[in-house]
């Protein structure tokens, strides 16, 4: 992990620890061969972009502890899926990136245009 990147080249910063998030369970968003669904993006969700993974059969709401996840709500931090997320940004739904917790593995499913449109800027 210490080599994993960021979309914006830098390295990757970690995405949530609380719920402990991405593929590893590690708290960032890096990826490898296990990781058929590229679970690369991370998001601040919101209710309608918890909503519309349901509805594309990806259920984020409901615990499922056996994978060590312990269902979102909107406001938690985690790592997508990359082309979840395109789907809901082609929706009009996507919902907003923190770019310095993104693998740079995303910019093979997304392009930083989207991504910087959508990201979460600090307050």
């Amino acid at each position: 992990m210490n080599d994993d990147r960021n979309v914006l080249g830098g390295k990757l910063e970690p995405c949530s620890l609380s719920p402990r998030t991405g593929f590893y369970r590690d708290g960032h968003c890096n990826t490898g061969p296990e990781d058929h669904g590229l679970h690369v993006v991370c998001v601040q969700a919101t209710r309608a972009f918890l909503e519309f993974a349901r509805e594309q059969g990806n259920d984020l709401v409901t615990p499922v502890p056996e994978y060590r996840f312990p269902g979102l709500e909107p406001g938690d931090r985690w790592c997508v899926c990359a082309a979840t997320w395109r789907q809901a940004y082609e929706a009009g739904i996507a919902p907003p990136v923190i770019l310095e917790a993104t693998h740079e593995e995303t910019l093979a499913i997304v392009p930083l245009a989207a991504l910087e449109e959508c990201a979460l800027r600090p307050t």
